[in-house]
């Protein structure tokens, strides 16, 4: 099921309510239409906590002037809130990891939860009240700033969202840090309002004096007077009564906790930027100490320098299995097939292949960035992994590297023969080229090793591979058939003497077996002769027992040595 598609029931019901059922969906709540749902309650909620701190006995010009504009607000306010329950009630849970679209047990799991008290007292009519004490108490809908979880829930849904984090938490703290200024700001205009205005030099100054009586100068006046309390930046006038006094205590202490908060969540953020640069580009930190420490010469610290500025500039990565490594590994495969898939289709072996090797294959791949005149590989090197050109411009050029060949773009590859074993290749696993980067080059690096491990699983691919490179070494005449033919007999007989030998090995442990056991019962009967003859030099007689283990062992000498013992114990010699 997709995350941001709408599940419908499927209940077995009489038909006509079917139909009233079906009309009614019921929401994924990791889809889009949840989530879009989320981001429109995010404005009837900031309204009330916003507008109403305003209007309740703080700045009564603001709720008489624009009576009609806020009764058409708050109960546009109210229609969203009750959608909202609607909402709830239609949205499905997680149960075993399936989505419940049963609206019984969805209504009756929210209902039993707290969340749906909170939300019957936030949508109260309160309002009721009007009808006695008038229109101008909007302190009765301090009750809608219960419904605060459902903002907490979408700042969280758009956290995880956002392709910027950390951005949207910056923007989150300064929203709260904006919503604390101004539930202080209104609390001291209301304060000042109380101790009434002018009396000192801590309130508000007397609104008859020019310019004070306007209600934006009331509010900008009373928000910048409570940003210079909440931020101890100071120049404010000293208080001058109890209230006062206590007012600027409960600020100073709420400045505390919020430059705390203020600071921790900076912290966490400046720690994860850190740490994502961190995982995605290498510490250009450490090496640039060493080289400096092993006293590297300038020009080389130079070209380390820029390789490092062209990776952050260009935000390349070049360790992409770490990024991935929290994933899933279905998950992590099918990420780095949809991005990787493409290029490493174009290689000539790898086409036809199996799409479950090729998608093994993908993981393996190892991103490296080449600066401009750097070499990949040179003429004679051993061949230990292939490359597939991603980015940039490679040349193929002669020994002196100022001649060129011919020059390789995106999408092309080379090395992939000197992965392969191939019988009878004339150039072995030798490089046959020197390749060099003209600019800055993106290539995917694949190993022997991994490609030897990945096609251990797969013996047909494997096979098939091989035949492909030997298609591609007789075209360029590299494939030398009579050394091909010999070395496949030589295989054929090495494999044949193995057989002969894991033959003879097996005769040799059957025999020795053999041998063992016969030695073993050699052992037993020899212990029992011994005992018997130690008992036939005593004077006292021997026990049964031994004499019919003795004579069960050896049927034919029992006889004659019972009637020498016999006789010995008739006539024993004297032992002096």
């Amino acid at each position: 099921m997709s995350q941001d598609s709408k599940v419908k029931t499927t209940e077995s019901s009489p038909s006509a309510p079917s139909k009233a059922r079906k009309s009614l969906p019921v929401l994924d709540p990791s889809g889009d239409y949840y989530y879009w749902w989320l981001n429109t309650m995010v404005f009837p909620v900031m309204y009330n906590l916003i507008i109403i701190v305003c209007r309740f006995a703080c700045f009564p010009d603001l709720q008489h002037g624009y009576l009609v504009a806020w009764l058409v607000l708050d109960y546009t306010s109210d229609l969203l809130y009750l959608l909202d329950i609607v909402v709830r009630f239609h949205t499905g849970f997680l149960d075993q990891g399936i989505l419940v679209v049963d609206k019984g047990r969805i209504s009756s799991r929210y209902a039993r939860t707290w969340s749906f008290f909170l939300d019957l007292v936030s949508l109260m009519p309160t309002d009721i009240a009007y009808m006695q004490l008038g229109p101008h108490t909007p302190m009765l809908r301090l009750n809608r700033f219960l419904r605060a979880p459902r903002l907490f829930e979408a700042f969280d849904r758009t956290e995880t969202r956002t392709a910027y984090p950390n951005a949207f938490r910056i923007t989150k703290l300064m929203l709260y840090i904006f919503v604390v200024i101004h539930w202080n700001s209104c609390l001291y205009f209301a304060l000042s309002r109380y101790l009434g205005f002018g009396r000192d030099a801590w309130v508000y100054p007397d609104p008859a004096q020019p310019g004070f009586e306007r209600l934006r100068r009331q509010y900008l006046y009373s928000f910048y007077f409570s940003t210079l309390i909440l931020t101890t930046v100071g120049d404010t006038p000293l208080p001058a009564r109890e209230e006062e006094y206590l007012f600027m205590v409960g600020d100073f202490l709420l400045a505390v906790m919020g430059f705390a908060t203020i600071m921790g969540s900076m912290s966490s953020v400046i720690y994860n930027m850190n740490t994502a640069d961190a995982a995605f580009y290498p510490d250009h930190a450490l090496v640039k100490k060493y080289m400096k420490q092993q006293h590297v010469n300038r020009r080389l610290e130079q070209r380390v320098i820029d390789w490092y500025q062209h990776l952050q500039i260009n935000k390349k990565m070049t360790n992409e299995v770490a990024s991935l490594q929290h994933l899933p590994e279905r998950l992590r495969a099918e990420v780095a097939v949809s991005v990787h898939l493409s290029t490493l289709s174009r290689v000539q072996i790898f086409q036809n292949c199996e799409a479950s090797l090729l998608e093994e294959l993908v993981l393996k791949l190892q991103p490296q960035t080449y600066s401009p005149g750097e070499y990949v590989c040179r003429k004679g090197d051993i061949g230990r992994e292939m490359y597939i050109i991603r980015e940039g411009q490679l040349a193929v050029v002669a020994d002196d590297g100022v001649t060129q060949y011919a020059v390789l773009g995106a999408g092309l590859y080379f090395g992939e023969i000197s992965i392969i074993n191939i019988k009878g290749n004339m150039s072995g696993n030798r490089r046959t080229a020197n390749i060099k980067s003209l600019g800055y080059s993106d290539l995917f690096c694949l190993s022997k090793e991994d490609l030897r491990e990945v096609l251990s699983e797969y013996p047909q691919a494997q096979v098939m591979m091989e035949e492909k490179g030997r298609e591609i070494l007789l075209k360029m005449n590299k494939l030398d058939v009579n050394a091909e033919a010999a070395e496949i007999a030589l295989q054929e007989a090495t494999e044949s003497r193995l057989r002969g030998l894991d033959e003879q090995l097996d005769d040799l442990q059957t025999k020795f077996a053999r041998l063992l056991a016969e030695l073993e019962s050699s052992a037993l009967k020899i212990a029992y002769r011994i005992e018997r003859l130690e008992w036939q030099t005593r004077e006292w007689p021997m026990p049964e027992e031994l004499a019919e283990a003795d004579d069960e062992g050896e049927p034919g000498e029992g006889t004659s040595q019972g009637g020498e013992g016999r006789t010995g114990q008739e006539g024993p010699s004297d032992p002096q």
